[in-house]
């Protein structure tokens, strides 16, 4: 959902700008409306900034929990390998220098 409201925004502030541009080439009467809809349109362009906001808000959260589940289960995993039986460590001789006793 957050995709496609994100990709909404530039067609968006493309139509904004041709809207205010008729409204600023308008004559006669229509001279009275133009200020009323250059303030619709300066609303309407924050609310498609705060939506871009928000979106971006809602996919850095998504990354963040992504990460946290990854580390968590990262952490299940070390803990598991630690606690499983097996033969553990075994002393044995060191040779330093191969071919030599």
């Amino acid at each position: 959902m957050q995709a496609g409201v994100v990709g909404n925004i530039d067609t968006n502030r493309a139509q904004m700008s041709a809207l205010v541009g008729q409204s600023q080439s308008a004559t006669g009467a229509l001279q009275a409306t133009q200020a009323g809809n250059q303030l619709l349109a300066l609303q309407a362009q924050q609310l498609a900034d705060l939506t871009a906001v928000v979106a971006a808000n809602g996919r850095a959260q998504a990354l963040q929990s992504a990460e946290q589940a990854a580390a968590a289960e990262q952490g299940r995993e070390q803990r598991r390998r630690f606690l499983t039986p097996g033969t553990g460590y075994q002393p044995g001789n060191a040779r330093m220098f191969p071919g030599s006793n």
